[in-house]
């Protein structure tokens, strides 16, 4: 099956797609045509585009949305006195999405390869991200740390008020009590 998966950079095309995916896997209102185009325009800085997709033919099994340093807003969930790095040079990865029938395939890690070389294009030199602890197995964290990254701090509650604006979270529905393991990946060390 993965000898047939091709990736490139993310564009406007994949939007319809990536919504869907995105919903299906994360649960309904994690993705919409407002914040796809906003979080897709979070990862252009200098001409580079850290944002990418993977396809098996037409069908989208997989995408990586990753914002570029100086992108996102830090704030209570985020703890970059932990970083020890600079934070104007950190990047935040959003999301890594695999189709259910493709995981453990390698397209995740991949996905984070193309983003990762691309956010150092952009001066990057780690990038932070909030992976899912409630995910099966916890395998978004056990993902994570086997692509280099390091925990940080865990955060109770951090998708609660994005549940209670329509998002509905796979595990608790619309009253999410998910923790957020906060974890970064320090580029000059893979």
């Amino acid at each position: 099956m993965t000898n047939t998966i091709t990736y490139r950079a993310m564009d406007a095309s994949d939007f319809a797609q990536i919504i869907a995916l995105g919903n299906d896997v994360h649960g309904d209102g994690y993705l919409d045509n407002d914040n796809i185009q906003e979080w897709f325009a979070k990862g252009i800085s200098q001409g580079i585009n850290a944002n990418f997709v993977a396809y098996d033919n037409d069908k989208l099994v997989g995408f990586r949305l990753s914002f570029a340093p100086g992108s996102f807003t830090i704030d209570q969930w985020y703890s970059p006195e932990l970083w020890q790095c600079d934070i104007s040079k950190v990047a935040y990865f959003k999301c890594n999405t695999v189709d259910d029938a493709y995981r453990g395939k390698g397209i995740g890690s991949t996905l984070l390869k193309l983003s990762t070389n691309a956010l150092q294009q952009q001066g990057a030199s780690a990038g932070v991200s909030h992976l899912w602890r409630q995910s099966p197995g916890n395998s978004a964290v056990m993902y994570f740390t086997k692509c280099g990254g390091v925990l940080i701090k865990d955060h109770p509650d951090k998708w609660n008020a994005d549940s209670k604006a329509g998002y509905e979270c796979t595990f608790c529905g619309f009253d999410c009590h998910c923790v957020a393991a906060e974890m970064i990946i320090y580029f000059n060390q893979n």
